[in-house]
């Protein structure tokens, strides 16, 4: 890292979620709880204001990190009610999903070659398929189960019975059952998250890897706020996209550059992608957009790109060098520079052990405090007086980094 003295004073920050139905909230407590631990482990600190008015949510940060006093502006960029509205399925609709999902998946080759980079994310997309096949099977045995209790209640059993009759009873108990339970099983998703991961795979696969429509006008928004921050006075932009919200900035960025709205003399622009999960859409035969949006900001000068995984994280794409695995990385690459935000050195084995079974938590802990931070520190790169080019400037790319081309199709245009 480097060690300049202070470069930025000022800071405008743009978060791009996840797939995520909740209120954009829980990012600003999130960021108020787990930065207030990261200063007192670190010894800096960290404070926490409102934000109101402006065309998204968020809050000012008031960082003072070695010496250094930084003002931080943060604005979440939302697509939540994107997100909710694709959530508004009915059960069978979300069977649907599965069915269709899977098909796509598999019959493009795509899970293959997605099982050549990391298991980890593989299994978290198989398992709301798994679980929601077990919750169907699970339905339908009970069902079965308390038709045939129901038909011995009432003295229907014997193989004399008329079938007409017997079924009169069984298959309303049946139905009943099963609907109840499969309804209760959805009531539940905030514990099994079958219902919400197999919304969030089936989304980008509908179209086989292209944006809806929908999500397309969201990210020309989003862009125009962007190109809006980078005519201010600010001395660094940071655009950070986490999970799915990774793949979005690629293209909002891309689209920004191309078009010349990142001014030579404005903010710095930098771009830090957490935990992402590119090449579930860039290996999708219909990504053209994503794939030549990888290829080109791969190349640009007009910003500075650090990717951070960490093998721990079981539902991200760890140290998958999201260019080179699309088939997509040009000759002079220059972007992303790979690298592990190390959760197993980073936490305590205590903290560890507690965390390491908890996927969607450990998915999360980008945007958390660690025990003993290395050279990954999330408040230190929103809050601190460093750029985050300057901050890794004298940063290798991590050695067990996988960038060899995996991807059935690399086509960049329809």
């Amino acid at each position: 890292m480097s060690n300049q003295t202070q470069q930025v004073k000022r800071r405008r920050v743009f978060y791009i979620p996840g797939y995520d139905p909740i209120h954009p909230r829980r990012y600003r407590e999130l960021y108020r709880k787990e930065g207030a631990l990261q200063a007192d482990i670190s010894g800096y600190d960290i404070g926490l204001s409102p934000k109101s008015g402006g065309d998204s949510y968020g809050w000012h940060v008031q960082g003072d990190i070695d010496g250094a006093q930084v003002h931080a502006e943060f604005d979440v960029l939302v697509w939540s009610d994107i997100v909710r509205d694709s959530m508004a399925t009915s059960i069978p609709a979300t069977y649907l999903q599965l069915v269709r999902t899977a098909w796509i998946y598999i019959s493009t080759g795509t899970l293959r070659r997605l099982m050549w980079l990391r298991k980890g994310p593989v299994i978290a997309a198989l398992y709301p398929v798994g679980m929601l096949i077990l919750q169907l099977l699970l339905a339908l045995a009970a069902g079965a189960i308390l038709g045939r209790i129901g038909l011995g209640t009432i003295g229907l059993t014997g193989w004399q019975m008329p079938s007409v009759l017997k079924s009169a009873v069984w298959w309303p108990i049946f139905l009943g059952v099963a609907v109840v339970l499969l309804r209760w099983f959805k009531s539940k998703d905030n514990k099994f998250f079958a219902y919400y991961l197999m919304h969030d795979y089936s989304y980008s696969a509908a179209s086989r890897g292209a944006n809806p429509p929908e999500l397309e006008a969201r990210m020309g928004q989003f862009g125009d706020q962007i190109a809006a921050a980078l005519q201010g006075d600010e001395d660094e932009v940071l655009v950070i996209g986490h999970s799915s919200g990774a793949h979005l900035a690629v293209s909002i960025l891309a689209d920004l550059v191309r078009a010349g709205r990142v001014p030579a003399d404005g903010p710095v622009l930098g771009f830090l992608s957490l935990g992402q999960v590119v090449p579930m859409v860039s290996f999708l035969p219909q990504a053209h957009r994503l794939r030549a949006d990888l290829h080109y900001l791969a190349t640009t000068d007009a910003l500075s790109w650090m990717d951070v995984t960490a093998p721990g994280d079981g539902c991200a794409f760890a140290l998958c060098d999201p260019v080179a695995v699309s088939g997509v990385q040009p000759t002079n690459a220059k972007w992303p520079l790979v690298f592990s935000a190390a959760f197993t050195q980073s936490l305590t084995p205590e903290r560890w052990a507690e965390l390491r079974w908890r996927f969607f938590r450990l998915h999360f802990q980008y945007l958390c405090a660690f025990d003993a931070p290395k050279d990954y520190d999330y408040f230190q790169i929103t809050a601190g007086p460093v750029t985050l080019a300057d901050r890794y400037a004298d940063r290798v790319a991590s050695k067990s980094r996988i960038d060899v081309p995996a991807s059935k199709y690399t086509s960049m245009t329809a």
